[in-house]
This record gives structure tokens, sequence and C-alpha cells, in this order.
């Protein structure tokens, strides 16, 4: 159906139509030729096996998708690399579940079956977020998806593991690590995330072992003082002094503990004295270790209190544990005092379990020769992180690694590459040892570890691939914040080790998308907005008090708006903005639709040309044309996704659309007009392209001179500084500020929106647009002798309204004088707030400066105003 036929862009019908032309085109799996500096590519992060399309990815989908078109329209051989994560945790846990409805579990159908049904769980279900991507448009490299456990990238995560090993980087150690009862798996420090509990604190006294007296610990764990192996005080606590080298007696227990001496206790906390535990608490450990104290486990790693606590506790989860030994020890008066404390505790991000901190033999990695040249690259700048605060946190924690621990309980992931015979023989290899008697380590690599290796492993790597050669390093990264560390860092660091440069030049840290409320997005607290509801109309989430469902909004609304939304800070999800884009879709296609059936029969001709100027508006619109294709330019490059996308909207909507399409109304339309607006046409849908692609590539195949090639294919022209003109864009600004400053005069003075007003223009600078101001304004300008009933100031002069009958002079005064003292109460309250030092000082600066740009409108309006009455 052509576009006259048509009364409005149907998002539903487009999408899956241009979406399979896209896929048929080739264009999304660019040939592996050039260079990586020649070339423009991007890699995705790899989305769970696991996952269905959520905010976040839909964000970064299309930032990532915005880039990928952008430099593809700048004649980049460009590659989005695109592929799933085997994801764990995660899947594991997925897969158990469905043992479990079917009454059994991995432990009855053993390793190698399990193993098999997560293989097919993954064909099952693994797709989905892919064909998701593609419904919000993405142009990833669908026909080279990659996958962290398909065959090439095993090898790429064994060849990384054993070169590590061999290199001494990686080592096994009894280790303090968290573990994850959820889980039944040891997780990194960046899995865990901090919360807020309220629990007890009490305060537990230790006799001391020659009767002379006690000292008094406080703790939030009594349950976990059976494994206590000393008490500890600061050095410089006179308190205590005395005491060091004496010796408690553990209660309940009647184990003998050494007071010794440490700088890690805090005077002004509890007593000052402290209980060591070293196999239940990573500070406690490193303690222990610099004292060389033995190291106590009580608690077992399925969370339940183990043989070694006793046989009146053994088996008791370590709530109730701690429940049972407060009731002993206030049965032998021991316990001094118990009262509420709030204090933030560690859980599992992956299973909402919380974290025990467990001594276990481990895989752990060494990181401080590969953190020192990740550090380098980013302080040299040949990694840029944007923002720069962002940079700072990136900075600071390779400043500060620790060992990371690679090891993890589960069955489902890269099996750790090394075989143990006997109580002394290990291998470690990229195959396994010949001869008999050899067992691999049960455990798998963290998720992280394969994941670190992604820009560089995707390619190919270790083999030499054409690819690799063409595609790495890549240009961008474009993440979220909460994985800087357990992926971005990694990555450099790796990239650099074995890649042999850089995996990226540019990260890019996103916004973070909220719900309407504030909350963090998620379906179980009823925040969560599917992205694909937005494109396809749905329910609204429970977070919306009302309103009733989404309309259909089309992917390039909901890409537009996530854009214009997205900034360095987290945002608020702002469902007008999403409107935004659609009303930006659809004011593109009905000034595409008007275009078409302006020109006419000379619409062929004209396709095929350049533009030809003959009047001041068309050398002003192909002047702002050059001027928004720089700024685009320019918001790229600083990868300012927002200021992009209200630019695109501010040129599109107001100046192409409100202004220019209106100027050239009366105008009649031969050869050199046609060829002037569809050169526009053309050059804007091709600017709005990498922003909105599917009502874009729309709309090309409709512009005459389409040759059959997808705009997706085509490229942006650059600026052509030879079209740019201050002369006409000064006159036509003049023009635009006129006719919008006399309509809010009419608007005012209640004058009937299609009376003409009698008038005489006494202003320079409208020469060429006198007639057009005249028409716009609704003004006859034949008066000259009559006298002047009203003044309206415009730039370079006034607009003289003569008395007619087309208005009252009395009333248009009473009227204006009301809006006057209108603006001055507006004014008064503003100033307040603003003169508030209170408001000044809490508020957010944005806030505040909203207010002082709020008080700059209401006093230049009031100055308008003010001069036009006198």
């Amino acid at each position: 159906m052509s576009l006259q036929d048509r009364s409005r862009f149907e998002p539903a019908e487009v999408e899956p139509r241009i979406t399979e032309a896209w896929m048929a085109s080739g264009l999304v799996h660019p040939a592996p030729e050039g260079t990586a500096a020649e070339n423009f590519s991007i890699a995705i992060p790899p989305p769970n096996v696991t996952g269905a399309l959520h905010m976040g990815h839909a964000l970064n989908g299309s930032i990532q998708d915005t880039l990928a078109r952008w430099h593809r329209m700048h004649d980049k051989r460009t590659k989005w690399i695109l592929g799933t994560d085997h994801a764990g945790i995660a899947t594991q846990t997925q897969v158990e579940k469905l043992l479990k409805s079917e009454g059994s579990g991995r432990e009855e159908i053993g390793r190698a079956a399990f193993t098999e049904r997560v293989w097919e769980w993954r064909a099952q279900y693994g797709g989905t977020i892919v064909e998701q991507f593609k419904r919000l448009g993405a142009t990833c490299d669908f026909e080279a998806e990659r996958f962290t456990l398909d065959e090439g990238y095993v090898k790429a995560v064994l060849e990384v593991f054993v070169r590590l090993y061999d290199k001494g980087y990686i080592y096994r150690d009894n280790y303090m690590v968290n573990w994850d009862p959820g889980s039944g798996s040891a997780i990194s420090d960046l899995e865990v995330e901090e919360r807020e509990v309220v629990d007890a604190l009490f305060e537990i006294a230790y006799p001391l072992s020659d009767g002379s007296g006690e000292v008094v610990v406080a703790t939030v764990r009594p349950e976990t003082m059976l494994a206590d192996t000393a008490v500890a005080v600061n050095p410089s606590d006179e308190r205590y002094t005395h005491l060091i080298g004496k010796t408690v007696t553990l209660p309940l227990v009647g184990r003998e503990l050494p007071i010794i001496a440490d700088d890690y206790v805090k005077t002004d906390f509890g007593t000052g004295c402290l209980k060591i535990t070293p196999g239940h608490d990573p500070n406690d450990f490193e303690i222990g270790r610099r004292h060389g104290l033995d190291e106590l486990s009580v608690i077992g790693e399925d969370g339940l209190m183990n043989a070694e606590s006793g046989p009146e506790y053994a088996g008791l989860s370590v709530v109730d544990a701690r429940a049972k030994v407060v009731e002993a020890l206030r049965g032998v008066g021991q316990l001094r005092s118990e009262e509420p404390y709030t204090h933030t505790v560690p859980f599992s991000h992956r299973s909402g379990s919380r974290i025990e901190p467990l001594i276990s033999l481990q895989w752990f990695m060494r990181m401080d020769e590969l953190a020192a040249p990740a550090l380098q690259v980013v302080r040299d700048g040949r990694v840029r992180i944007h923002p720069e605060s962002q940079r700072r946190r990136y900075d600071d924690w390779l400043s500060n690694i620790r060992p990371w621990c690679v090891s993890r309980q589960l069955w489902w992931g890269h099996q750790i590459p090394v075989w143990y015979r006997g109580d002394d023989e290990v291998y470690c290899g990229t195959t396994a040892p010949e001869g008999d008697g050899w067992e691999r380590d049960p455990d798998v690599l963290d998720t992280w570890f394969s994941s670190a290796l992604w820009p560089f492993a995707t390619l190919g790597w270790p083999d030499s691939t054409p690819e690799l050669e063409a595609f790495y390093p890549t240009d961008v990264l474009s993440t979220a914040r909460d994985i800087l560390f357990l992926w971005v860092a990694r990555m450099v660091m790796m990239g650099l080790e074995f890649a042999g440069d850089v995996p990226f030049t540019d990260v890019y840290v996103h916004s973070v998308i909220q719900a309407p409320d504030g909350r963090r997005m998620s379906k179980s607290l009823g925040t969560g907005i599917d992205p694909l509801v937005l494109i396809e109309g749905g329910p609204r989430p429970p977070v919306f008090k009302e309103g009733g469902d989404f309309p259909a909004y089309g992917a390039d609304a909901v890409r537009f708006g996530l854009l214009a939304m997205s900034s360095t800070q987290d945002v608020k999800f702002n469902e007008e903005k999403i409107a935004q884009g659609q009303a930006l879709g659809n004011k593109l296609f009905n000034a595409t639709r008007f275009a078409l059936l302006k020109v006419g029969d000379d619409a062929v001709a004209a396709g095929r040309v350049g533009p030809t100027p003959t009047t001041v508006e068309d050398r002003w619109i192909l002047s702002r044309l050059q001027a928004v294709k720089a700024e685009a330019a320019q918001r790229i490059a600083e990868f300012d996704f927002s200021k992009l996308s209200l630019a695109l909207y501010d040129f599109v909507y107001g100046e192409l659309c409100d202004w220019y399409l209106e100027l050239i109304k009366g105008r009649e339309v031969d050869a050199d007009l046609a060829s002037t607006l569809l050169h526009v046409l053309r050059e804007t849908i091709a600017l709005v392209h990498p922003v909105m692609p599917f009502v874009t590539e729309d709309l090309w195949a409709e512009l005459p001179g389409h040759d059959g090639r997808l705009l997706a294919q085509s490229e942006i022209a650059p600026v052509d500084d030879a079209l740019t003109d201050p002369e006409a864009e000064a006159a036509i600004a003049a023009l635009i500020e006129a006719v919008t400053t006399v309509r809010s005069w009419r608007n005012e003075a209640g004058v009937a929106a299609g009376a003409f007003l009698d008038a005489r223009v006494e202003a320079s600078g409208y020469d060429a647009t006198l007639p057009v101001l005249a028409r716009l304004a609704r003004l006859t300008l034949d008066g000259e002798d009559a006298a002047t009933a009203a003044q309206i100031v415009i730039p370079g002069g006034t607009v003289n309204v003569l008395a007619s009958g087309a208005f009252d002079p009395a009333e248009a005064a009473r009227k204006a004088q009301g809006q006057i003292e209108k603006l001055r109460g507006e004014i008064k309250r503003a100033g307040g707030k603003l003169g508030n030092a209170g408001f000044v000082d809490k508020a957010p600066p944005a806030v505040v400066q909203q207010e002082r740009d709020k008080l700059a409108r209401l006093e230049a309006e009031l100055a308008r105003l003010e001069g036009a009455a006198s």
C-alpha cells in the first residue's frame, strides 16, 4: 500500500515487514575484511540464556543499535557481536526447579544426565531474548550468534585457564569465601548485596581463666561463638592492655582462648573486646591468619550447624541455634545485655539467601599483575570511561583489588580443567591426562571468568581468524554500572593479557531506568515495565495506579523514549517520553505524505537532484539541517543520547514540520521547490534512522528516486558547509519570533482566531519575509493611513495594529493587565522560593536550576507584556 493510501503509521504492520527485509539483506553480517581501525564493532553484554527482555536490555539495546546504525551509515563496516551467556547459577536453578516438579533432582540423575537436561532446556527457552531483540529493531549479527558454552568458546576458556595456571596466577587454597547456601556455591564479592536488617546485639561475658574477672564481648551472631579461637583488644586500649597474653574460658564450650592485641579492633564499638571466629567472619579470618589461630567451622555448606558445633546444636538452622545458644548463656548467667541493632548484612544477589562466610577449598586467581596494566590503560586514556565518575570507581576498585574466587560448586558451566590422582598428583590441561585413576575437579568456573573473554573469544580466539583481524579491538562497550567490576574491568585485563590489546576504546555506563515512583523495576514488586508491552500494548503494572492499558506505542517510540530518558544518572520512567517518540514518528510520516502529495508530478525528477533553494526559507532549512547534522555527530561522539534524541525531535517537529512546511504552503510548487523539499526530507529521514529505524525505513522506500537500496544500508551525507547560511538563519529566526509574538498578543487580546488584523509593520529585516509574516500572523498590510490602536514589539521594530472592528482595544488592555498581575504574582512566589536558603541548599541542583529557569522565563514574559502595554 502506497503512502498516499495510508492515513497514519501502523507499527504492527510495518515492523515485522521491515525486520524481515533487514535480516534478508545481509547487513547484520558483515564480511570480515579490513582492519579494526577501519571498521566499527561493538559487543553486546551477553544476556543470560534464561532471560527475557527487560527495561535495561531495551535501553542498552537501543543505545547499541543507534551506534551500530550510525557508523554503518557513515561507511563503516559494522559488526554488532551477539550471543548469550550460559548463566551458571541462574540456569542451573531453573532446571533444578523443573526436576523438582518431576519428583527428581540433580543428585538422583547424575551429572551427565543433568547437563543433558540443561542443554535441552536451553534449546527450548534459550532463544527467547534473541528474538525479542529483533522486535526492538536491533541489527546484531544474528547469523554469527555465540554462546559461552559453544565448542569454540569452551576452547578459549580452557586455554586461558591453563595459561594462567602455568604462570602461577591461578591456585587452590583454603580461604574465606562468600558461601551462598541458596545455590550451594561460593560467589564473588561483587555478587553480594548489602541489605539493612535489624538484629539483636548481645553482650556476653567470657570469664578470665585465672578467675580474676571477665571480659565482655558484643556480637550479633552468638551461634558462631562455638567456633571462637581468641578474644582481641586494641593494643592502645588502656582498659585491656594488662590482659593481653592471658586467656579466657569460652562459655558453653570450656575451651581456653588467648587474649590477643590487634589494631583492627575498634575501641569505640561495643565493649572494645572482639570475639575472633576465623572460620565465620572475613575480618576475623585475616586476624586469625596474622596470629596463627586455629580455624574452626561450626556451620556447614548447607547452612545448618555441623557436628563441630556439638550434639545439642548439630542439624539446627543458624536462627534456631542462635536462640538455643542465647537461652543457654542466659541459663549459666553469662548474658549481660540484649538490644536491637541495625546493620548491613550480606545477601546473595543470585539466590537471595543470607551469605555465610566460610573457609572453603577453592580455586583463586591472583589479580595484582593483571590489574596494574588494566588500571594504566584507563589512566593513559587508551580506554575512556564515560561518565568521569565511573572512571574514578574503576580506578578505586582496581587499586584495592583482592584475589578472585573463580570456582563454583555447580554442574552447569565450564568445568575446571584440573585432574587429581592420589593425594599429590595434579594435572592442568586443555585435554584430559593420559593414564588411569585421574579424577576431574567437579567445580565449574565463575560465569564472569568466561564472559571476561567475550570481545575476543566471540571472534575466534585463540585461533587467528579474519574476524579477529577485522573487528578486534572493538570500539565501544555500553553497559550498566553494576557490572563495571564484574565484567568490564576483567575484560580489560584479559584483553591485554591474551588478545594483546584493549578490548574496546570507550566504555559508556548508561543510566538505570527506575519505576515511575523511583523504586527499582521488579516484577515481584509490581514496578517492572515490560518493554514488549510498551511496543505492542497491554496491561500497565501495579505501579501505575490508573490509566488503563498501555497503547501500542511501537518499537520506534520506545527506543526514542528510552534514549530521551537516558542520562549519566538514574532516572524515573517517563511515559511522556515514549508518547513523544510516537508523536515524532507520526509527524514524520505525515510530513512525508504531505510533501509527496504537494510535489506531485515533479516528484520523480526532483528526487534525483540536489537542493535548488530559491527563497530565504529554503536556504534556512538547508542551513538548519547542517546544524542538526553537526549536533547529532557531536552527541554520538559524547554518548549523549538524550540530547541527540531531543535535538532530532526539535528539528523535525519544530523547524521542519511546524515552520518550513508552513512557510512553503503558500508557494507554487515548481521543480526547484520540489527538489529542495525532497532533499531535506531524504536527509532528515536518514538522520533520524539510527534512533527510529522502522518509520524511517518505511518512508525511505516511498521517496521518489528510490533505487531499491535499504536505508539501513545507505549513507548519511556529511555536513555541507556551503549550505550553512547565517543570514538566512537570522532572517527566519526573526520571522519565527515575530509570528510567535503576534500570535501570543492576539490570544491575549481576545482576537478571534480566524480574523485578519489591519496592521502596519515598521521593522527592518523583513524584506524577504513580509508576505509570510502577514499570512502566518493573519495581518492585512494595506491600512497605511489608519491610526495605531496597539503596538507589538518584534525583532527589528514593531507591528502597529490599526483601529478596526477585529478587536476591542479596551478589552485587550484589560486582559493584558490581568496577565501582567498574574505574572507578577508567579514571579514573587518563584523569587521567594529561590530566596529560601533551605530550598537552595538542600534541593537537588537540577531542581534549583529548573526554578531559576522558570523565573527567567516569567520575567522575560512580563517584560514583553509591560513593553507592549506601554
